[in-house]
């Protein structure tokens, strides 16, 4: 290993020398306490920044075992540090000079969710800290300016190394609560399972948002207090007693009027199958980890996906058991969403009916009467609904503003009153009975086939070296083949989708064989990513610092969505 000495001697060698000089920097080098390793040096100055990281061993940075000796405190103190040294960088970018991205210095900003990510890892064996991040790589027009590198490697970044990476340099009470939190959730997603629940929402908390395009919490919001009925206690941890709306098992129907709070209700369910930093309002609302928000899709494509459960006897006479388009309509695109989301392992359906399709959710009485269950293909998802959780054991929370037909089949029906929830089954059973009853399939729906193999698409690879580019949260795109990812709701970060870049990527190149289904291959994908992390999809000499860890079921309905994916029966 070469020494911080050895690198400044270089950096004077090659000052005032053309551009691509500063790739003889890429190495490892010893500074002090940490190493400093450059993985990557950019082209020019007005490409994507190099590419470096800082690595502390484990001694020497002194985190007590504690605090990182299972995943998700591990993961919860990733994220702290990560935050820790964005705070520190910020008052150093661009204060070294330059042209283009000259004196960038940048890392991962976390979001309001707590998401296992590249840009901070610490080994679970040896506690070594290891942060990635860029830095631009100054100079003038296109010639090196040394001088202020160095400022960024010798005066900037060993001050924000020793400031947010050192156990002794931290706020050492707000690493413990960072911990203590983090165990407090964790428990509290243990207990749904022993306590029958599939949500919890903690009385006290801030549901709604600042705004838009903010995920803060909305100042003056009116704070969630459950109703008596519903409400539950659970003895945390560190934080002790903690009462809450407990979402059971089941059906669970939230109605309401408009702008009284369903909706927010919902998205704070969407989002609580990840833990929360402190202060964001939702630390404390925990949902099944198995989740998935179902909602219509008009154009996406399906591929080879069984939809005969809720799709069937189409005039066209195409195929809804083994069902291909490229342009799905707002109920088969819900359908497949479903089913789909089934071959996933999902636990518990999320549905506003906001974004669904009408034709899918339900049917009234006079509809039927009128239009013959024989002369409609779409069984609408009341119809099923009931059959998911008695057969398949899979639980659905509705949010509903138009249509009482739920109430039939609800077991739990909850009111938003002015952000305030009640319970009003009786009252709402009660009400149901006064109006003709749906009629209901007497069958129940048979288990759909997951027995999709999936093959390699040829023309990936041929085209040369595949590369990665996100859109946002919007979609990923390899080579020319966009993903839309528009309507997975429950993607947090753009970082998720760039792993899900590389997770097609690497499926594609190394893994897709036309013999294991789509569900085997999966599945033995991410076992192998909870051992490896996400290096176990990425090829080249070093990690970037900018992928976050998405669910399984998020990796499901990326592919499901891949329009090049080559399925076979």
């Amino acid at each position: 290993m070469k020494t911080s000495e050895d690198l400044k001697q270089l950096l004077d060698r090659i000052d005032h020398r053309g551009y691509p000089a500063y790739k003889d920097t890429r190495g490892v080098y010893q500074f002090g306490r940490y190493v400093l390793s450059i993985d990557h040096v950019q082209g020019d100055p007005f490409a994507a920044p190099s590419k470096l990281s800082v690595r502390v061993p484990g001694r020497t940075a002194g985190f007590p075992k504690e605090l990182f000796d299972n995943k998700h405190k591990r993961v919860a103190l990733q994220d702290e540090l990560t935050r820790n040294f964005w705070n520190q960088i910020q008052q150093y970018s661009f204060q070294a000079k330059g042209s283009g991205k000259s004196g960038i210095i940048s890392v991962t900003r976390c979001s309001q969710e707590i998401l296992e990510r590249t840009a901070c890892e610490i080994n679970p064996s040896s506690g070594d800290v290891t942060v990635r991040f860029e830095v631009g790589f100054p100079a003038n027009g296109r010639t090196i300016n040394a001088r202020e590198l160095k400022k960024i490697l010798y005066d900037f970044l060993p001050s924000c190394v020793e400031r947010a990476l050192f156990y002794g340099r931290l706020d050492k009470k707000k690493i413990q609560r960072v911990m203590e939190l983090s165990e407090d959730q964790a428990y509290i997603r243990e207990q749904l399972e022993t306590m029958g629940l599939v949500a919890f929402v903690a009385n006290g908390a801030i549901l709604p948002r600042e705004s838009g395009v903010s995920q803060r919490p909305m100042k003056g919001a009116v704070p969630f207090v459950s109703p008596q009925s519903m409400e539950v206690t659970m003895e945390l941890p560190y934080k002790g007693a903690l009462s809450g709306m407990g979402i059971p098992r089941g059906v669970t129907l939230i109605v309401g009027g408009g702008y009284h709070g369903k909706s927010t209700l919902l998205k704070a369910l969407e989002s609580g199958v990840y833990p929360h930093i402190a202060g964001d309002g939702r630390e404390y609302v925990v949902t099944d980890a198995a989740a998935m928000k179902i909602r219509a899709e008009d154009g996406r494509s399906i591929r080879h996906t069984d939809i005969s459960m809720f799709i069937n006897d189409l005039p066209n006479g195409k195929d809804t058991v083994a069902f291909d388009t490229e342009d799905a309509s707002g109920s088969t695109s819900q359908a497949a969403n479903v089913v789909e989301s089934m071959e996933a392992g999902a636990k518990v359906f999320l549905i506003d009916e906001d974004t669904s399709a009408t034709n899918f959710m339900v049917r009234d009485e006079l509809m039927q009467r009128v239009i013959h269950r024989d002369m409609e293909p779409i069984t609408p998802f009341i119809e099923r609904v009931r059959a998911l959780y008695e057969q398949f054991g899979i639980s659905t929370v509705i949010v509903a503003g138009s249509s009482g037909a739920y109430f039939q089949v609800a077991d739990t029906i909850v009111q938003m009153d002015r952000y305030v929830p009640r319970e009003i089954t009786e009252h709402a059973k009660t009400a149901a009975r006064d109006y003709p009853r749906l009629e209901l399939p007497k069958d129940g729906p048979g288990e759909p086939s997951f027995d999709r193999k999936i093959r390699r698409n040829p023309g990936l690879k041929n085209k040369g070296r595949v590369k990665i580019k996100t859109q946002g949260r919007d979609g990923v795109v390899l080579n020319h083949e966009t993903i839309d990812l528009r309507y997975v709701e429950q993607l947090m970060d753009s970082e998720q989708l760039t792993s899900l870049g590389n997770i097609v990527k690497y499926l594609e190149e190394d893994v897709f064989d036309g013999r294991k289904t789509l569900k085997q291959t999966i599945e033995e994908l991410y076992k192998k990513m909870d051992a490896q992390g996400l290096g176990a999809v990425c090829d080249g000499s070093y990690l970037p610092g900018n992928l976050a860890m998405p669910r399984k079921q998020e990796i499901y309905a990326c592919l499901n969505r891949y329009r090049r994916l080559g399925t076979t029966s």
